[in-house]
């Protein structure tokens, strides 16, 4: 007797995805899709602003650091955060008072567009989700990315998709502009880094050893991004910096090693040798727990890699190294930044040590550092970067509802 719903691969494979999504045993990389939609059925959202995030858990650092200017935003116009995944939602909530709904259906994303009165849509990712989002014409859709760097991706020809894009500093709006074609200028917006706090100031005993924050970003999703310098620099860097009397603070991207086992292992190595330093009683340590702001204040001296830790590092005025990528399909374009500081190759890892204690001796990029806080920062006063975002938002959203009211005026 044929079967009355026949088992096709296609309903195979959305079953065995459910059970595994229920079971709690998807990716980690991946958005669960576990949502609330039934519960949400009829509910109306009456906040203007909403949040789209469909990135899973390990990447909710990249909305974490716009959770205060968003709740200042939430003050004026009300906004709601979009998941697309419950383990994120599920820490979204312990962290920040905004609403956050998780929501896996079309439908409902739909409906709770429709019904509602959501104006402006607002994205911190590059996530390919973002799209199922973007379809919606009645929302102004701006994207913010989630700290500005000479990454190829902060130039990604993805941004044409959104209506404005808001960049920190000139450096940003440049950059686009060089990379992309066919891109208009009036469609940036330099708004700041309202997400940065401002700088605590630096103060070491005297018979403290100066300290290296060490704070490589992780190793991309394709070649063109690798600018991770966990496997190619790491344990030699941080040897050098111990062997030459510097306490080392290790403080690894949250993805690192997601995609590649050689950059695991190397992230093992260094939290070995620094498990080590620890016994001796040196003070050199892994911190993968501070917020960068706790970081740099306990720092004198960056070694990073090409990333916005390197931009976010400037306003504190103290001396910077990137590294090299030793990766040659790594996109490096023009840059100020990369132009005035110390650059630190794969093959001169093990004489880090001596770099650090010439950088810390005679800071002779001092004032070039200082003239690129404005550059690619538009200054380094967040209360000054927050009032540009919030009124960089009241403008979108006036806009956007004065082109809405035009059609719907016609129509009468």
């Amino acid at each position: 007797m044929p079967a009355l719903f026949p088992i096709t691969p296609a309903r195979l494979r959305s079953s065995v995805g459910r059970l595994v999504r229920r079971l709690g045993l998807q990716p980690g990389g991946e958005p669960d899709g576990l949502g609330e939609d039934t519960s949400l059925r009829d509910t109306v959202l009456d906040q203007r602003v909403v949040v789209f995030f469909p990135e899973p858990l390990r990447n909710a650092y990249q909305l974490e650091q716009w959770l205060g200017p968003l709740a200042a935003l939430d003050e004026r116009h009300g906004v709601v955060v979009l998941t697309q995944d419950s383990r994120t939602t599920a820490h979204l909530r312990r962290v920040t008072t905004l609403p956050v709904l998780c929501v896996a259906w079309t439908a409902t994303m739909e409906a709770l567009v429709r019904r509602g009165s959501l104006a402006l849509a607002l994205y911190v990712s590059h996530h390919p989700r973002n799209f199922a989002f973007l379809r919606w014409p009645e929302l102004a859709h701006v994207h913010l990315g989630h700290g500005d760097s000479d990454k190829a991706v902060s130039a990604s020809n993805q941004l044409k998709a959104y209506d404005r894009v808001f960049v920190a500093g000139r450096a940003g709006a440049e950059r686009v502009l060089e990379t992309l074609m066919w891109f208009s200028a009036d469609r940036l917006v330099e708004v700041g880094r309202p997400a940065l706090p401002r700088p605590a100031p630096r103060h070491r005993p005297a018979t403290a050893p100066a300290t290296v924050l060490y704070a490589p970003t992780w190793e991309g999703a394709q070649q063109s991004m690798s600018y991770s310098s966990v496997a190619t620099h790491g344990v030699a860097l941080v040897r050098s910096l111990v062997a030459a009397g510097f306490r080392v603070v290790y403080r690894p991207h949250p993805r690192t090693g997601a995609n590649r086992a050689d950059v695991r292992a190397a992230d093992a190595a260094l939290r070995d040798v620094l498990a080590g330093e620890a016994v001796r009683g040196t003070g050199s340590t892994v911190d993968a727990a501070s917020s960068l702001e706790d970081a740099f204040a306990g720092a004198d001296l960056l070694v990073t890699d090409v990333s916005s830790v390197a931009v976010e590092w400037l306003p504190t005025g103290r001396p910077l190294v990137v590294t090299v990528p030793a990766e040659a399909g790594a996109v490096v374009g023009p840059s100020r930044l990369l132009d005035a500081v110390p650059r630190l190759a794969a093959g001169s890892a093990a004489a880090a040590g001596e770099l650090a204690r010439r950088c810390l001796a005679d800071d002779r990029e001092r004032r070039q550092r200082e003239a690129l806080v404005q550059h690619y920062l538009g200054g380094a006063d967040p209360d000054a970067a927050l009032t540009r975002f919030l009124e960089a938002c009241d403008a979108v959203l006036r806009e956007r509802d004065a082109l809405r009211a035009g059609p719907a005026r016609a129509a009468r």
